[in-house]
């Protein structure tokens, strides 16, 4: 579970905001977690995300100061947009990336939670569908739906996923797990936290690729 308890999430302040330093440090570790999923079906995902957080990030060097939290970065670029916004910038590579994100962190806590296909309990593709489903399958067109569904089919076990997870050590299942259950809370209350400030700020957008 290295690749996780190495490389925590902050804490987030009372009122919410998200420092787009340390977050775009924080995400730039996750893009590997596709790899651990174990099939090349899962690339167009991790190409997404990587690619997401390269767009963010050239936003921010821009301008430090003038987008030093993520709500700042919306602020900022719908007053330089206009009518373009949200449809454009980093506004559009965070509305992107926060569902990758939050497929990470619904999969992982249905993990956590025990959630398992009975007939084959060994197997992760029931979480990995309940996350499909929940956050990424309804902006997707027929076709990558179709790639999605032949990559959950050839998910690794669970015994291998958590041992990519693990950066190939023998790590007990249960230790696994309590490490997943730590890094999902602040992990889940920042990803919350986004998903809130699109809302609030009306940069929602409902469409698909």
């Amino acid at each position: 579970m290295a690749m996780l308890a190495e490389h925590q999430f902050k804490q987030l302040p009372a009122d919410k905001q998200i420092d787009t330093r340390a977050f775009l440090e924080s995400v730039s570790y996750l893009p590997p977690f596709f790899d651990c999923l174990g099939s090349r079906l899962f690339s167009p995902i991790k190409a997404d995300v990587m690619g997401n957080i390269t767009k963010i990030k050239a936003v921010y060097d821009t301008n430090p100061t003038k987008f030093k939290t993520l709500q700042l970065i919306l602020d900022g670029e719908k007053e330089m947009y206009g009518s373009e916004w949200p449809k454009v910038g980093a506004t559009l590579a965070l509305m992107w990336l926060k569902r990758g994100l939050k497929f990470i962190q619904v999969m992982l806590q249905s993990i956590a939670d025990g959630e398992r296909d009975e007939a084959n309990p060994s197997l992760i593709r029931v979480n990995a569908t309940k996350a499909y489903e929940l956050t990424l399958k309804r902006y997707h067109g027929w076709l990558v739906q179709k790639v999605f569904n032949a990559a959950v089919y050839v998910a690794p076990y669970k015994a291998e996923f958590l041992k990519a997870l693990s950066k190939g050590r023998d790590v007990k299942e249960e230790e696994c797990i309590e490490k997943i259950r730590q890094f999902l809370v602040n992990f889940t209350v920042t990803i919350d936290a986004i998903y809130e400030m699109y809302t609030k700020s009306n940069a929602e957008l409902d469409y698909k690729v």
